[in-house]
């Protein structure tokens, strides 16, 4: 069997420098940049002096402590060459719950008025989530993206009819999801409340997952642009086939981490990114505008779903609103899971038995907290929201543009 990726680059050479070992991990285009000093103080994954190697000489050692222990060495070249625009303004950037807030005000309003049926039981399943209590993470996102794209492409920053309407639309599919996942995961708790399967039922749930969608697929036709149709009915095969890829694993340890980051882009990140680029379809006729949107979605969204990989075994119940240690309780291996491997391979076996014998959740759990893989996976994610701010430092300047790259700070320091 071949060996892992890392011990193929014993040392940095010409063929097999740091950076393409960053690419072969990430699958990243370009390179990522430096945020503001606050977002490189604040990340709990930055290294102390003391974990730094003083030669090349120590990369020849495994994946998880080649990420953290040579992350000085791994972007310091690559922030000194960067030479994207100024990543802030002068002032200081605005709140990006603060800035959205005016758009979304009626955005549960109009999701109901979607929704609208008059057989109140469906009613009340299909409004059961749309309480005003969510987070409106994704909707967030495409508010702000839409009027920093409007700016950038010299219009006024008001949101088009159409781009509010994707806001909504995104809220929508991601509640669905939540209604569907729930029913497989078989889950009872869900923001702090019972589960919809729990109260109704699994078929009314999954009915009503099914009535979200088709009520979202309808806003999304009456937006009239046969592109953005296109677009989000990417994000719904993507979160088909994510579901799909989380009810396997893979054998190879190689296989299993890239299988684990591409679960987490269908899953979460594609939504973002696909609704990203939806509104910006509607401003700006420019594939490489186009593009700027989506990847700066990719990367937040993986992101978002790192930090929550490593909130499962930091955070407790009450935080989060769902059970700890639930991605092991389900056989999922997150991120922490999978670094951990690297100190502790007894992992391995319990990975491929999704943590289904005695003890094996306990277990993992302890070895996830004696690893540095919480670490790992906290530095992994700070690469994207690198990447996601030197994306969107691209366009022009804006107090949208700025919350944007002030949200990665955000989901990079948050406890729920």
């Amino acid at each position: 069997m071949a060996g892992p990726w890392w011990r193929k680059c014993p040392r940095l050479t010409t063929g097999c420098t740091a950076t393409n070992i960053l690419e072969n991990l990430w699958h990243l285009k370009g390179r990522p940049v430096s945020s503001s000093a606050s977002l490189l103080s604040r990340a709990s994954c930055i290294p102390t002096p003391e974990t730094r190697p003083p030669t090349p000489a120590q990369i020849n050692m495994k994946a998880g402590n080649f990420l953290i222990r040579h992350q000085s060495r791994l972007l310091l070249p690559t922030l000194q060459s960067c030479c994207c625009r100024a990543t802030h303004s002068d002032t200081k950037p605005k709140d990006p719950f603060t800035l959205a807030q005016k758009d979304l005000t009626s955005l549960y309003d109009d999701i109901k008025k979607e929704l609208f049926v008059s057989k109140v039981e469906l009613k009340s399943l299909c409004e059961y989530y749309f309480d005003g209590k969510g987070k409106a993470i994704r909707p967030m996102i495409v508010v702000l993206m839409a009027r920093a794209l409007n700016i950038h492409s010299n219009r006024a920053g008001d949101l088009l009819p159409g781009q509010r309407a994707i806001a909504m639309i995104s809220e929508m599919i991601h509640t669905a999801s939540l209604v569907h996942d729930d029913v497989i995961d078989g889950s009872d708790k869900r923001r702090g409340k019972r589960t919809i399967n729990e109260v109704w039922g699994e078929k009314k749930a999954i009915l009503a997952g099914d009535f979200i969608l088709s009520a979202a697929s309808m806003a999304l036709a009456r937006i009239g642009n046969i592109t953005v149709v296109k677009v989000l009915s990417q994000v719904i095969e993507d979160l088909v086939r994510g579901e799909f890829m989380q009810l396997g694993s893979k054998e190879n340890e190689n296989e299993r981490f890239k299988h684990y980051l591409e679960k987490t882009f269908k899953k979460t990140a594609s939504l973002i990114a696909n609704s990203c680029k939806a509104v910006s379809i509607l401003v700006n006729s420019d594939p490489e505008v186009h593009e700027i949107a989506y990847q700066y979605g990719k990367n937040v969204g993986i992101a978002f779903q790192l930090v929550d990989d490593v909130l499962d075994f930091t955070s407790g119940a009450s935080q989060l609103g769902k059970p700890t240690a639930a991605d092991l309780k389900l056989g999922l291996a997150t991120g922490p899971v999978l670094f951990a491997c690297q100190q502790f391979p007894e992992l391995h076996a319990m990975i491929m038995r999704r943590f289904a014998s005695k003890g094996d959740v306990d277990r993992a759990w302890q070895y996830v907290l004696q690893s540095n893989g919480v670490q790992q996976t906290n530095y992994l994610a700070q690469h994207y929201c690198k990447e996601a701010i030197r994306q969107i430092s691209r366009l022009r300047p804006s107090p949208e543009r700025d919350a944007l790259i002030r949200l990665t700070e955000m989901v990079l320091t948050r406890d729920k």
